[in-house]
C-alpha cells in the first residue's frame, strides 16, 4: 500500500515563528504561557493564554487579503507557505487537481466574526464587512489556502476540536492513498477574544489559577484545567516514492497509523474509546504496542481526564513501560492547531533521536503510573511514535509516526 510520507513542516506556536525556533525552545523547555494580552480578562475566571506575539502579518500576507482574513487563516497561510518551503515542492510542475488541503478547525475565525458584529450593533449594518459572509467559516483556512496555491484536488476540514490536527492528517493520508499527489494538512487556530473565550469556560475545565507556572499541569496532583494557547502546524504530505523520486530535500517521517473513536455517551457504562483508538491505530501501522518507543499525550490537565488517559495508556502498554510527554504546557492547548503540533512535535523528536519534556510538572502523581518526561529532553533512539488527541464532546484520535531511513 502506498506510503503516505511527512516531507515539509511548517509551525506557528506560542514559544516559536518557524519550525526551528519552535525546536529550540521546546527542546530548552520554554514557556509561553503568561497573562493574555489580546484583550482584558479581568471579568474572566481564566486569565492565562498561550499567544504568539511575533508575528506581524502584513510580512506575510498581501494589503489585498489583509481585509479578508482573520489572525487564525493568516496564521494557517504562513504556516502553509512555511511548510511549502520546506519541502522544496515547486508546485507550478505539479497538476492543480493533484494537489489537496484537508485542515481541521473548532468554531471558526471568532476574532473577525466578533469584530464584524461588534460593527452591526454599534454602528449599523453598512459598516459590516462583506467578508463576512466566509471569513469566519470553519472552512476557512482550507479554503484559503487551496486559493493561494492553486490546490484543487481534493480537500476538506475536519472539526473534532483538539482531536482536529489528528484527523485531517489521518484524512489526508486517505487522499495520498488513492493517488494524489500532494496533500497539505493540519490545523492552525485561535479563539483567543470574548466571544471565543466565553465557550471555552463553560467546560469548567480551563485553569483559573493565575500563575503561569502552575496553571497546566497534566499528570500532576496539583492539576486544576488547562490554558488555551493559539497556533498549530502545517505540514506536507506525499506519496514515499514520488518524494523520493522528485528529491525531497528530507523525509521527516511516515504517517504508519491513524484511527478515531467516540467516547459512549456518559451513562452508557461503556469505557472511554481512547485506547481503542490507540490499539487501532498501532495495528493499522503493522505494529505491536512493544514498537512505540514514545507516547505524545492529550494531557488535559483535568484530573479526571488525565486519569482516563493513564488508564488507556498503562493498560495497554504497562506500567511506565513507554516515555510520555506533553510539550504542549509550554504552548497551552491550542484547540484544532494542538494535534498538528504534536504531529510536527513528534516528527521532529523521531529525527533528532530526542524526546522533549513536559515543564513545570515538578512531580508526576505516582498513582497514574507514567514514566513522563520532565524537565530535561531525554536522549532516545525513537523509531515509532504515539500521538494521541481528545476533543470535547467524545472525540478520540491516534496516530503513529515511524522513522524514515534513508
Amino acid at each position: 500500500m502506498t506510503a503516505a510520507v511527512v516531507t515539509g513542516l511548517g509551525v506557528a506556536a506560542p514559544n516559536g515563528l518557524g519550525t526551528q525556533a519552535f525546536w529550540k525552545a521546546t527542546l530548552a523547555g520554554q514557556s509561553a504561557l503568561a497573562p493574555l494580552t489580546r484583550f482584558d480578562p479581568a471579568p474572566y475566571p481564566s486569565v492565562l493564554a498561550g499567544e504568539i506575539k511575533a508575528f506581524v502579518a502584513e510580512e506575510h500576507i498581501s494589503s489585498r487579503l489583509m481585509p479578508q482574513t482573520d489572525h487564525m487563516t493568516r496564521l494557517a497561510l504562513a504556516a502553509a507557505d512555511w511548510a511549502i518551503g520546506d519541502a522544496g515542492a515547486d508546485l507550478r510542475h505539479l497538476p492543480e487537481y493533484g494537489m489537496g488541503v484537508v485542515t481541521a478547525a473548532s468554531g471558526g475565525a471568532v476574532e473577525f466574526g466578533q469584530r464584524e458584529l461588534e460593527n452591526l450593533w454599534s454602528r449599523g449594518k453598512e459598516y459590516v464587512s462583506a467578508y463576512q459572509s466566509f471569513a469566519w467559516f470553519y472552512a476557512v483556512n482550507t479554503g484559503q489556502i487551496s486559493i493561494r496555491h492553486k490546490m484543487r484536488g481534493p480537500s476538506g476540514v475536519l472539526l473534532t476540536e483538539q482531536a482536529g490536527g489528528i484527523d485531517a492528517i489521518g484524512h489526508a493520508r486517505r487522499h495520498i492513498r488513492k493517488g494524489t499527489p500532494l496533500v497539505l494538512s493540519g490545523g492552525v487556530d485561535s479563539a483567543l477574544c470574548p466571544w471565543g473565550w466565553v465557550p471555552q469556560l463553560t467546560t469548567a475545565r480551563m485553569s483559573t489559577v493565575a500563575d503561569p507556572d502552575r496553571a497546566y499541569l497534566p499528570f500532576s496532583a496539583d492539576a486544576s484545567g488547562y490554558v488555551v494557547g493559539e497556533g498549530g502546524a502545517v505540514v506536507v504530505l506525499e506519496d514515499a516514492a514520488s518524494a523520493r523520486e522528485r528529491g525531497a530535500p528530507h523525509i521527516y517521517g511516515e504517517v504508519a497509523g491513524y484511527a478515531a473513536t467516540l467516547d459512549p455517551a456518559p451513562a452508557a457504562g461503556r469505557p472511554p474509546g481512547l485506547r481503542r483508538a490507540a490499539e487501532n491505530a498501532i495495528a493499522d501501522a503493522g505494529l505491536t504496542p512493544q514498537d512505540i518507543d514514545v507516547v505524545f499525550a492529550d494531557a488535559a490537565g483535568v484530573p479526571e481526564l488525565d486519569q482516563a488517559e493513564a488508564a488507556a495508556v498503562t493498560g495497554l502498554f504497562g506500567r511506565r513501560a513507554v516515555p510520555v510527554t506533553a510539550p504542549k504546557t509550554m504552548t497551552g492547548r491550542l484547540l484544532a492547531g494542538g494535534a498538528a503540533l504534536d504531529v510536527a512535535t513528534a516528527l521532529l523528536a523521531l529525527r533528532e533521536g530526542v524526546i522533549p519534556p513536559t515543564v513545570n510538572v515538578r512531580t508526576p502523581a505516582p498513582a497514574y503510573g507514567l514514566d513522563l518526561v520532565v524537565d530535561q529532553p531525554r536522549d532516545s533512539n525513537l523509531r515509532s511514535a504515539l500521538v494521541l488527541a481528545r476533543g470535547f464532546g467524545g472525540f478520540n484520535a491516534a496516530l503513529v509516526l515511524r522513522r524514515c531511513d534513508h
